[in-house]
């Protein structure tokens, strides 16, 4: 029997704002995954820091930090076999121009332009990445 995996999934301020929130939860569910924990938060300078800590110093770190401080987002730790590169392929390729029909970000993505960090959600890309995700969003749940 294979692990249960979780990971830290963020519906983004423009799915958000976009009413998108059930929809993805609806696709996360349908796919069989659990959630965990849910919660409507507006995130603080420090948690971002800390979510993005490996891109600090690259160009699109402020605007990236920007944009994510810009309203409330949706977090969830969600749980499944294999639900890290499950939902990353739920999810889509980045750029939701690129991403595939029938992926969250296929079919609800909007091209932005430069502004490709407004694709909808988040998902940890690894388990190492989840454990770290999971404790700044969630303090209080085991990942």
């Amino acid at each position: 029997m294979t692990e249960i995996d979780r990971s830290l999934v963020l519906i983004k301020p423009d799915g958000y704002r976009r009413g998108l929130t059930g929809e993805v939860l609806r696709r996360i569910e349908a796919k069989g995954y659990t959630l965990v924990a849910l919660q409507v938060t507006s995130a603080t300078r420090e948690q971002l820091a800390q979510h993005y800590a490996e891109h600090e110093g690259k160009p699109f770190y402020e605007p990236l930090l920007e944009f994510m401080s810009s309203g409330p987002l949706t977090a969830a730790v969600i749980e499944g076999h294999g639900c890290i590169p499950g939902f990353r392929s739920l999810a889509g390729a980045t750029n939701p121009t690129e991403a595939a029909p029938g992926s969250i970000r296929g079919d609800l993505g909007r091209d932005w332009g430069l502004a490709v960090q407004q694709n909808i959600v988040h998902g940890s890309d690894s388990p190492e990445s989840a454990a770290r995700e999971i404790t700044i969003w969630f303090p209080g749940i085991a990942s």
